[in-house]
């Protein structure tokens, strides 16, 4: 190397040897925006994306995609509340078809038959309660144990909410096996 050539460096405290860019030349050519051109076409603009939203999140329900799932659906916590519902039976899911049965048997004319039908309500709801009970205090207990840290608010109630829904109508669909292990 001469004395005549310019030094190279890597130093990052050595002069670069020109000119700082402005600001508008660092950027480089500025592009517009494909911006709508009224109101209506911003509003076009804005349906069609929450089409696609809408679309990716009803997908998602249906596939249990984690990323595109509506916020009450989305977390550890709530995922573990779900397979824990759908890898078990309850009373609660089974509630509708009982109250057809029990409510075309309060229309019959025979007395005995409506006060079995009675009875058959405050067994069915009896059930449910006592089902419910069982599930939240095991369900905490799990997510105690597994998540400590995670915010649990609200996955009881979602887990509750959940055993009332037919296994075949849950949204986002269910990702275990009856009787396999959440």
């Amino acid at each position: 190397m001469t004395a005549a050539e310019p030094r190279q460096s890597r130093d990052p405290q050595a002069p670069k040897g020109r000119p700082t860019p402005k600001r508008n030349e660092a950027r480089g050519p500025r592009r517009p925006m494909a911006a709508p051109q009224n109101r209506k076409d911003a509003v076009k603009r804005q349906r069609e994306a929450r089409r696609a939203a809408l679309a990716k999140q009803r997908e998602a329900l249906a596939s249990g995609d984690e990323r595109h799932l509506p916020a009450r659906d989305k977390g550890p916590v709530r995922r573990l509340a779900r397979d824990f519902v759908d890898a078990r039976f309850s009373v609660a899911e089974f509630f509708l078809p009982l109250a057809v049965i029990i409510l075309v048997l309060s229309m019959l004319p025979s007395l005995q038959l409506k006060n079995i039908s009675l009875l058959l309500w405050l067994v069915v709801i009896l059930l449910i309660v006592v089902d419910s009970i069982g599930i939240s205090v095991r369900l905490k207990k799990k997510i105690r144990e597994r998540y400590p840290d995670e915010n649990r608010r609200g996955a009881i109630a979602y887990a509750l909410m959940r055993t009332l829904q037919m296994r075949r109508m849950r949204l986002p669909k269910p990702q275990v096996a009856r009787g396999q292990k959440p």
